[in-house]
Order: structure tokens, then sequence, then C-alpha cells
């Protein structure tokens, strides 16, 4: 049976660990992230399912059951959140209370943590009677005026902006004031205003006073530094402000002294030396060896600019002139600081103070270059995103420990520490060094990372003011990332235009995960312009990384900075977070012997032919020569011996995957690993855990080193090899990955042939290790992703409405879509009903590489619609079919709003539809579609009838290549080196090749049942794929032939598919629709009525094309295209 964690976040409070410990069954958590690592460290060493889960995704109980034996969890442990989560809709807080309250009364054991008192209840009545508690307060605090917070935040960039949107999003504020702000925040509107005044510490104790605040949030570095926090303390003691004062502010304004103090608190830090003198400081650098390279620092504060990094010793010399001599950076480089240059990545870690402990938001990484590649100039940040994937926990970890220290050593100096603490750190190989500190927020790190909070910051910061910080469960959103691009205005960071008219703000906030910050923005009669160097912070939230990018630059797209002139004037970086995205697959390592098939995975990603890396070796046996491979590797490679003695094989294995977790291995290796691992390892590892086996299974599963190789031997096989396969509970069993075969030769032994399959391995484990890094390898990206499907239907709801017609209402969620014929006007026992399938091809190859989504689906819809009407039927619902391989809903949707559109035009209603998420099945950005329509006919009306010689055809144009002959479109756009974004050399000029080629099929339903009605047409064929020639004939008897006279002229587009691809006249017609969708077949004296029928009342013109003749029921044309 299952029990469930609820709500724990990130604490893992003891008393609960040794509970849970020793429950016999499997444990999921739910907005618990915490609680899977601590679980599977000593002492407790117990696996728990890997599938930490938004409590948004709480599975469902039987509706209406009162029995506790009904519910999907044996039993409950639900971790009491703060009022605000509580009353917040949403959050894990509320949604897990209802869920736990409903379980409760339906009998099912449930212990209720509090983390205030560390208490456990498990009493039904204690559980209850600490929700009704929580109900209390949440009622007092709504019905209080005294807890609606007016809150001042101190500055005018983006990273003031982000704040003031946080803060805002809190129940307990009633009004957050910027100052001074910007133009974004002066039109944020809701709770955020600004409040035309500067930021001096005299302007802001006196707005503190005028507008009655209860908080000051403040943003930049120099108002902490001038003391703002202590000029509040002192005239407006009853206002709390967030920030570290004058005198802890030195951690930044003083770079000698942050030095120093790391070296007391044992935080590890660069090698470095402090000088007041230039003399002493020229004569260092001297000294220094030729090949050893330095960091240049000034001491003070120099807006982000006093560090320099010189290449070669003469250069250090001018950097230390520079700051010490010429007072570039004026009286901040009094002191200046040289100290060791380290190499490795660079982190942003920031951390809540309150003055006695601190806890860790997730590590960001920002762009500080201007240009791509991290070419050009330094700026203050060109983007950012986070997590960042390279802080593993056991680094962050570490890195959490170093601000509690320093926070610690703070207050023991008398210079409480309380605010936000910024440490820039370098990832060495030696682990996490701490390059300096800053006393504020990050920017762009800001507007990164706080819309990953879940906590609502408002509280948060009242508990650093109030010094009660672990009284909050400071929790992020689980699995989501955020991609933050920095929009400059062009030239920046030189000389850069100012008042640019910015475009495309309410478009691009009007995209799902986009939030748009303004940095250097001011008003002017309606229009943003821009007042500064970098504009605006474009962040995209989604789950993944990779969905985050594309998230974030698909809201900078619509946005642009132009001048008098119209001309384009904005600047972005265009490859923010791409290098994380596509990191290295981090591995990890089981073995028990030499591990020889590892050798040729470790010069493979020595060489640069995998995309990967080792990060952890672990073994069961203290001297097995694979340690040895592990060390070799470096320090930055976990490498450790795990006794088992003493410990069930549940616990070995829940102890060696805390050592993988840690270290951050997103897959596992097992190379000769001589153990049989515990089904808690299965799971938790499930598709991300491989092992070689030394035949080529299924044969000789189970056997093991020589044994295998002699049963190949007496088993007379011609051939062997090895296997690498994911590892599941039954040994050898999981799905193969990846087999080599090599032939077993006469006079082989059991020892040669060993040796000829272990050659082989180390290849096969390259080769698998080259398919996991195509895919992504995290379990939630292994299935389908729940919340992004559930978002799509809300988004897609108002499309499908807008369809409904009489019989369905199209409304969404059901197990199926039900239509009432009656209602639709066909009642009676002589209806028939018509389906017709298809499928829209590769012209959605155009579509995904150009990134136009929204025509696809009237082609889906088109394809199929005029399929129905051949046979006489009107179209009366259509339902849909989405799958993919990674769900990005703006794409689904964009598709679906196209499908309805289509459905709009053919007068049917979109009923419904599915979508797949397949990730084994389709690369990510790939989709496929299917298309479904239903309609109906009198059995008396069912077409064609009465078609024979003498009847008439009449065409009605295409729109253009319609769906069919992509193919060959794609390999005459290849061969002519033409690109989706390219100008179509068959256009008007302005249309690109891909907005040409996917202009959507023309849906005739209109045109043709305005023929049928009146009965005046005896039969008709859609032209689709084989064009004419085998469409037509689809709608001829076996004693008649189509003989076209008259076909209209080759529009520009055709024109040139025949002159690139020197088709004749015959081939055209049986390739592409040439200009005609759509043929009908009328009798002679009804062609008149027939033209004006489809003018008038269908909005198309017709025009004859031919009649039919005695013949074999063929297709004969008779003119040339022109």
């Amino acid at each position: 049976m299952d029990y469930c964690v609820i709500g724990f976040g990130s604490r893992a409070p003891t008393k609960l660990l040794e509970v849970i410990t020793s429950i016999d069954g499997q444990i999921h958590p739910y907005g618990s992230i915490s609680l899977q690592h601590a679980l599977s460290k000593p002492p407790y060493r117990r696996l728990i399912a890997n599938t930490n889960k938004p409590c948004s995704q709480l599975p469902t109980t039987t509706a209406g059951s009162e029995d506790a034996n009904t519910h999907p969890y044996k039993g409950i442990y639900y971790c009491l959140p703060t009022i605000n989560d509580w009353m917040k809709p949403g959050t894990s807080g509320s949604i897990g209370g209802s869920y736990v309250r409903d379980a409760v009364l339906k009998g099912v054991p449930v212990t209720v943590y509090d983390p205030l008192l560390d208490t456990l209840l498990t009493d039904p009545s204690s559980v209850m009677m600490s929700f009704s508690k929580l109900d209390m307060q949440a009622a007092n605090q709504l019905s209080s005026t005294g807890s609606h917070a007016t809150v001042i935040v101190v500055g005018g960039g983006g990273r003031e902006h982000a704040l003031a949107t946080a803060l805002a999003k809190s129940p307990q504020v009633a009004k957050v004031v910027c100052a001074p702000g910007n133009g974004g925040t002066a039109v944020e509107g809701g709770k955020i205003s600004n409040a035309g005044c500067g930021q001096s510490n005299d302007e802001i104790v006196k707005l503190a006073k005028e507008i009655k605040a209860d908080m000051v949030v403040v943003g930049p570095e120099q108002p902490l530094v001038d003391g703002i926090v202590d000029e509040l303390k002192l005239k407006c003691p009853g206002v709390r402000a967030f920030g570290p004062t004058k005198a802890a502010s030195i951690l930044e304004s003083s770079k000698a002294f942050s030095k120093d103090f790391f070296k007391d608190c044992g935080i590890r830090t660069a090698s470095y030396e402090n000088f007041t003198d230039i003399k002493s400081a020229l004569e260092y650098v001297s000294n220094l060896p030729e090949n050893k390279r330095v960091v240049v620092k000034a001491s003070g504060l120099a807006a982000g600019k006093g560090v320099l990094i010189p290449e070669t010793k003469e250069a250090a010399m001018q950097a230390v002139n520079e700051i010490m001599g010429d007072k570039t950076f004026g009286s901040a480089g009094d002191t200046c600081v040289i100290e060791e240059f380290m190499t490795g990545p660079e982190a942003s870690c920031l951390a809540f103070c309150d003055g006695t402990t601190a806890k860790l938001m997730p590590a960001a990484q920002d762009h500080k270059r201007a240009m791509d590649n991290d070419k050009g100039l330094n700026t203050g940040g060109m983007g950012a995103y986070a997590p960042a994937p390279v802080v593993t926990k056991d680094w962050q970890d570490e890195i959490e420990d170093m601000c509690i220290r320093t926070v610690e050593k703070m207050a023991e100096r008398g210079t409480p520490y309380v605010g936000v603490l910024y440490a820039g750190i370098m990832l060495t190989p030696e682990g996490p060094s701490m390059l300096e500190y800053n006393c504020r927020f990050g920017d762009p790190e800001t507007e990164v990372v706080l819309p990953l909070l879940e906590t609502d910051l408002y509280e948060t910061f009242k508990a650093c003011c109030d010094g009660n910080l672990g009284e909050v469960d400071v929790r992020f959103k689980d699995g989501f990332s955020a991609c933050t691009v920095i929009c400059a205005a062009l030239g920046y960071p030189e000389k850069y235009p100012k008042g640019l008219k910015v475009t495309g703000l309410q478009e691009a906030a009007g995209i799902d995960g986009v939030k748009v910050y303004h940095a250097g923005t001011s008003l002017a009669s309606g229009d943003t312009l821009t007042s500064g160097g970098r504009v605006l912070a474009v962040t995209g939230m989604s789950r993944g990384l990779k969905n985050a990018i594309k998230t974030a630059y698909s809201g900078v797209s619509k946005i642009n900075f132009t001048d008098e002139h119209g001309a384009g004037k904005m600047h972005n970086r265009t490859d923010i977070a791409h290098r994380a995205a596509n990191a290295k697959l981090r591995i990890g390592v089981l073995g028990s012997t030499r591990g020889t098939a590892l050798g040729p995975v470790i010069e493979a990603i020595k060489e640069g032919r995998l995309n990967a890396e080792i990060v952890a070796v672990v073994s069961n046996r203290s001297k097995a020569p694979i340690l040895d491979k592990g060390r070799s590797l470096g320090p930055t490679v976990v490498t450790k011996f795990v006794s088992c003695k003493g410990l069930t094989r549940p616990q070995y294995d829940s102890e060696v995957t805390s050592i993988l977790v840690a270290a951050g291995a997103e897959v596992v290796l097992c190379v000769g690993f001589m153990r049989i691992l515990s089904s808690d390892f299965c799971d938790f590892w499930a598709g991300k855990a491989v092992n070689v086996h030394p035949s080529l299974l299924p044969l000789h599963a189970g056997m093991m080193d020589l044994q295998v190789h002699q049963d190949v031997l007496d088993s007379k096989e011609v051939e062997s090899g090895c296997t690498v396969h994911y590892v599941e509970e039954e040994v050898d069993s999981g799905a193969t990955l990846v087999q080599k075969r090599c032939p077993v030769e006469e006079g082989d032994t059991a020892e040669t042939l060993k040796a000829r399959v272990q050659k082989l391995e180390g290849e096969a484990f390259c080769e698998a290790i080259e398919k996991l890094t195509k895919k992504s390898i995290s379990y939630a990206d292994a299935g389908v992703d729940i919340v992004a499907g559930a978002e799509l239907v809300e988004q897609i709801k108002s499309d499908c409405k807008s369809t409904q017609r009489p019989g369905c209402d199209a409304s969404l969620g059901g197990f199926g879509s039900l239509f009432d014929l009656g209602k639709a006007g066909y009642a009676g026992d002589d209806v028939v009903i018509v389906g017709a399938t298809d499928g829209v091809g590769t012209k959605l190859v155009i579509a995904q590489g150009a990134g136009i989504h929204q025509h696809v689906g009237v082609d889906l819809v088109a394809m199929c619609v005029n399929d129905l009407v051949v046979t006489g039927a009107e179209p009366l619902f259509f339902l849909d079919y989405y799958a993919t391989g990674s769900l990005n809903v703006s794409e689904a949707a964009a598709v679906v709003s196209g499908i309805a559109e289509g459905c709009r035009q053919a007068g049917c209603v979109l009923s419904g539809g599915e979508t797949a998420e397949m990730p084994s099945m389709y690369k990510p950005g790939d989709y496929d579609l299917g298309g479904f329509a239903v309609g109906a006919v009198r059995r008396g009306d069912i077409l064609p009838v009465n078609v024979g010689k003498g009847n008439v055809l009449i065409g009605i144009e295409s729109s253009g290549i319609h769906s069919n002959g992509f193919s060959l479109v794609r390999k005459l756009l290849k061969k002519e080196g033409l690109e989706w974004g390219d100008v179509a050399p068959w256009g008007d000029g302005v249309e690109t090749v891909a907005e040409n080629l996917l202009t959507p099929t023309k849906i005739y339903v209109k045109a043709v049942m305005s023929v049928i009605k009146r009965k005046l047409m005896n039969g008709s064929a859609h032209i689709t794929g084989g064009g004419l020639l085998e469409n037509l004939n689809r709608s001829l008897t076996k004693d008649t032939d189509a003989v076209v006279t008259y076909h209209p002229p080759l529009t520009p587009t055709f024109k040139w598919m025949q002159q690139a691809s020197g088709l004749d006249d015959g081939e055209m017609l049986k390739t592409f629709n040439n200009g005609v969708g759509f043929i009908l077949i009328v009798e002679e004296k009804n062609v008149e009525e027939c033209l004006r029928v489809l003018k008038e009342e269908g909005g198309e013109e017709g025009f004859v094309m031919g009649k039919l003749v005695e013949g074999k029921g063929e297709v004969r044309v008779e003119c040339k295209l022109d």
C-alpha cells in the first residue's frame, strides 16, 4: 500500500524522518522536495518515489465515498503551512490542506507536522483542531485592516519592478510604492504605483512617514552603504527595513574586509593580498611567477566596474596603476585587492537572511558580455537563468552553509546581517569558492529567481526583519525554470540612444509564462520610451529550462525599440542559457571491478565525442580499480567506497543513490557492478540506469562473466556480443538500448571470447550515452506533463466554444462527444453518417521549422471536410489528434485555434480531441496531426449520382499548394538554397517562403453545399495527393472519360515549382493541384445556374474546364499548363 507526504517543501524534520523510515510501502512526495534527499542518506537510507510533484497533482478520491479503503493512500503525512500559504488559492498549503481535511473525514490515518512546535499530531481531533486554528487566523487576517501593509521599494530598475510585482502578490500587502520606480511600475496597475520622489535617505524617510509605510525594501547597493536602514530605524522605528545596516554592508563596500572575513569564517576563497600602498602592490606583482595570473580589484564600490582581469604580469602592473595611481575608480581604489585567478563556471547565489541564519534561493547564472558567445564588452548583465544545473544539491548545501556562517559571524561581531546576501561563486575543481558578496538582490538575477518563488515574499521579508526566518518554509516551484533576456538599446554598453519608442509590450505580456520587467523606461504622451541602456528584462517561466528559454524569446520576438524614422534600435543576446540547456549529460558510475568498459567512455568524453561528464564513481569494494579511474578524473568527480556491511539491499542502494543525486548524476552506468539492485533503486532510477551484459540478451540472461562465454561456446553459437540495457528489478530483463556483435571463432576459449566481447562493451556504452543525450532523461519528462495539458485545455476552450452548432455544444473534458442528429436537422431513418480522416503531411515540417503554427489547423479540417462534401454530406462535427514529443502549450494552442477556424469555415463543431505527449516517439519540437470529420446526408442525396457522358466539369480555384506535394517542395527549396525566412522568389516581394507555402488549404464546404442543396451537382472531386489526374477519376464511371480542355493559368507559385523541378505537364498534374482545388460534375443544363450559385451564395468564381465523354474511366488533359 502507498503513502504520501505533502507540503514539506524545503523542510526535512528529524521526527518525521524517524517515523516514515519504518513504513512498509512506497512513499510519494508532493511539494516535498527535501524529504527525498534527506531520507536517502544515513542514518535513514530509505528511497522514496523519484517523482516529487506539485500538490495540484494529488490523485483524486472517489466522489461521494466516505470509506478510507477507497482512498489512494493508506496514510498521509502533512506539514502545516504558513497562514498565507493556507489562504492563497493554488498553493501547496491550500490544495494540500483541502486534500488532507477530506482524507481525515474519510478515516484515512493522517499525521500532521507543526513546524512551529516541532510536533507530530496523529489524533484526528488534534489534526482537525490545527486546521481550525489556521481557518481562524485566516479569518482574522482578512477582517483586520491592520494587516494590509504598505511597502516602499527603493530603486528604479528591473530588479525593483520584479520585487514590486512579487510583493504585490501577497494578500497582506495593500500597496507597493516604488521610489522612484520606472515606466513599467508606473503602468503596472493594481497595488503598484510610483511615488514621484528620488531614493535619497531623506526622501525615503519622508515618504515612509507620509504614506505610513509598514516596510521599506531597498534594491540598489548605494542607499544601503549610505545608511538608509540605519536612518529608518532611527527616524521611523515602526517601519521594517529589509536590507543590511551600513555596518553590515561592509561585506560589499570593502572587498579587503570581505576577503579577510572569508578567511576568518573558513570560507573557501582565492588566495589574496590587500594593499593600501601602490609601491607594495607593484612589488608584489613584479615578484609573481611569469605564468601566475591574478585578478586586481578596487576594494570599494565602483558601480560594478572595479574588477580587472589582466592576462599578463605587465597588464597586472597596469591594472594596479589604474586603480591606485590614476584613481580611475576614485576612493574605491584607496585599497587594492590582488587575488589568485580562478577557473570554472560562476554562479549567483542569493540568500534570505534574518540576522541569525540564511536560506538559499536556487542558484542562477548570468551573462555579462554584450554579444553572443560571451563576446564583446562587459555589461550589467544581458540575461540569466535559474535554477543553474551546474550547482548540484551538495554544492547548493555547501554554499548555503557559507551564507549561514557569514550571518552567524556578522552577529558575533555586533553587526547582524538582515536582508539578502548575494554570493558570487566560482565553481572550482575543489568545490564552490567565494568570489565576493553583494548586499542586495542582483540584476538580472532577481527577475529570474523571484518568479520561481512559491512562498509569499512579503511574509519572507517580514520574517527576516523580525528574526524568525526559520518559521517560514521558503520554497520554490518544483520542476520549473526561468530565463530572462535583457532588451537593450542598440550600442549599449557604449554610446546608445535614448527616447526610443518601445512597441510590442502588450503582445509579449499576452504570451503564457512571459513577464516583462522594465529597467530603463519612462512614459511620455501615452508611449513607453527608453531611458537607459538596459531597457527591459523579459522573463519566461515554464517546466524545464528549454521551455523557459523558448518562452522568454517568444516574448522578446514581439518587442522592438524604434527611432523617429521607424528604424529598429533594440539589441539582445540570442544565446541566453543555451549552453546550460545543452549541458553535458551527468553520469554516475557503479562498479566492483576494473571497469574496463569505462575506459572508452572516458576517452570519448575527453576527445569531445560525447556530450557528457562523469560526476561520481561508487564501488562496493574498497580496493576496486574502478575507483582509481574515478580519482584520475580529478577532484570534481565524487569517488567513494560504500560498505554494505550491516545494511539491507534497499538501505545500501539508498545510500548509494544519495551520493549519486548529490553529485548531480542524471543517469547511472553499471560497469561490472557485482550486486543485485533492489526494487527501490530500480524504481528510483527507472529509465535512467543502464547495465552492460556480455551476451546478446535475452540469451544467457542471469549468467555472469566467464560463465556467459562458456555457455555461448557450449551452445555452439556462431556469434556473441554485448547488450546495454535498462536496469530493472528482474536481472537482465530491461529493454535493450544497444547491442554489439562479434563472431565466435574456431578454437575460442571462454577467456579469448571474453576479451573480444569486452572490447565491444566500451563502444556499446558510448553509443548508449549518445542515445541518452538525445532525449530528456528526467522522470517527469519521460511522461506526460499533466499541468501543461490542463493549461492547453483552458486556452482552447473559447476556440472550441466558438464552433458550436445545433446538436453539440462543444464542451471539453468528457469521455466522449455527443451529437444529436435530430437537432442538426437529420432526424429520420434515411440518414447516413459519413466519416473522413486525414492529416497534413510534411507541410508540418515547414510549420515547425518556421514557427508558424496557426494555419496547419485549417489545413487539417480542410483535408477532411472537403472529402466529406464529395459524398454530398454536410460536415457536422470534427475531432483532432495532436501528438508531440514535448507539449508546448502556445504551439498546441495555435494549432487548435486554426482547427477551430477551419471548423467555423466548414460550419461544423470542434467537439473534442486528443493530445498525446510521447517523448519516445517524437523529437522535441516535432508534432503530428490527425483529423476526423463526421457528416450526414439523406440516403437519396448521396453523391455521385447519374454521372455520365455530356456532364460538364466546373473548377474552383485553390488557395495555393494546399497540403500535398510538400516532400518535393522541400527538396526544391534545398536545391535552390532557400530558407523558410527568405523572401519567396515567386511572390510579391514581401511574403517569406514559409508564409506563402503555409497559406491554408481552402475549405469548399460553403460553396459546394450551396450547390448540393439545390441538387445542381451529380458528383465532384477534391484535388489532393495525386493531383487532378488521380482524383477526378475517382468520381467517374467505368464507361466515361473526363476531357479537360481548359486549365486556368498557373499562379507564380506553381510556375516556379515547374521551372525549379523540370517536371512536364503530366507530372505536374499528378503532383500538385496547380491552382484547381475542387471540381464539380454537373449536367449541361445546370451549368449556368451552378456558376451563379457558386458566386452569389458560395463566394467562389467557378469556371468550365471540360466535359465527360464515352471512355474507360480515365482523365485526359487536352490543354497545356501555362
